[in-house]
């Protein structure tokens, strides 16, 4: 649906944007991430044809950003991160409003809004006036203004900037609803969201794409030493020596004194082997010894930790 093809944008001398190409394609929910200044926010707005690229081309669903602007913008709802609303403006209103702005025929206006305001959870406050709603509630708004014209594509730019948890995961749930039908370019600095929303990520840093693909994808690259933490019964007879001799190539730490027989380890890799689950190891050994494995969980290179080893030049250990 969407296809970027080595883009750059230059405000004066400064390169916002540096030759980057990705593709987005159809039914896929992108999660854009970067920190301030990145380019996300720059990427956006070429995309929906509010910004002109200095080099490079971006076609959407086959049309360049240079050939038919306003066939795009049909194409694309767009939810910027400042929502520009009409405060004094009824939600019904204003939804009214974009629908004549986008030429959505006179006779389908009603059932069309009808629809949305379902689709967003409006239906209460469509007679209220925009100013009045809660953040979170204008938020929708923002996003049924986008939606109002049923789009192939939607591009959010940070939908749910300044939302407290209980609006944030109404939002994010909107989202995923909405990304069974439509293309979704998602641009936001908070990664649990991404993990729970986005089918894909990519991650841009001064104007560069420094990574892309799944959570899982990036997990598996960036993924350093595995641990395994996990807690035995196994009495008080030996148990630590039977465990580091057995375990000899491997790092095996006692993280507690035992209780009641009771033992908690760290039992650590030098580094990841793809296809190697240390945890079977684990299990056949405890069990081979007659002890009672009470715990075990493996340690996950987080969204976080690759975020900040990509951005700000960390090491890959």
């Amino acid at each position: 649906m969407i296809e970027i093809r080595e883009l750059c944008k230059n405000f004066g001398t400064f390169p916002a944007l540096t030759n980057i190409s990705f593709e987005v394609n159809r039914g896929e929910i992108l999660g854009f991430l970067g920190p301030n200044g990145a380019g996300k926010t720059t990427t956006m707005k070429i995309i929906t044809c509010y910004m002109h690229p200095t080099q490079g081309d971006v076609l959407v669903d086959g049309i360049s950003v240079y050939d038919d602007t306003m066939a795009i913008r049909q194409k694309i709802g767009y939810l910027p991160e400042s929502n520009p609303l009409y405060m004094d403006m009824s939600v019904v209103e204003y939804l009214k409003f974009i629908a004549q702005v986008r030429n959505i025929p006179y006779s389908k206006v009603k059932d069309r809004l009808r629809q949305i305001a379902t689709t967003c959870g409006l239906t209460e406050v469509l007679g209220q006036t925009i100013g009045t709603l809660s953040k979170g509630y204008r938020q929708r708004v923002g996003l049924a203004q986008a939606m109002v014209h049923d789009p192939d594509i939607l591009i959010l730019d940070e939908p749910t900037s300044g939302l407290d948890p209980n609006q944030i995961v109404e939002i994010r749930n909107l989202i995923k609803t909405l990304g069974r039908e439509k293309t979704v370019v998602l641009s936001t600095h908070i990664l649990p969201e991404v993990e729970a929303t986005c089918d894909r990520i990519i991650v841009i840093d001064k104007g560069a794409i420094v990574e892309d693909g799944s959570v899982a994808e990036l997990q598996a690259r960036f993924q350093g030493a595995e641990n395994i933490f996990f807690t035995v019964k196994a009495g008080n007879d030996g148990v630590e020596d039977k465990l580091r001799s057995h375990f000899a190539r491997l790092h095996v730490e006692k993280r507690g004194q035992p209780a009641d027989g009771t033992w908690e380890f760290t039992l650590s890799a030098k580094e990841r082997v793809t296809g190697q689950d240390l945890r079977e190891d684990v299990f056949a050994f405890v069990v081979s010894q007659g002890w009672i494995l009470l715990e075990m969980t493996r340690s996950e290179t987080s969204l976080e930790e690759i975020f900040h080893k990509l951005t700000l030049g960390q090491p890959n250990n």
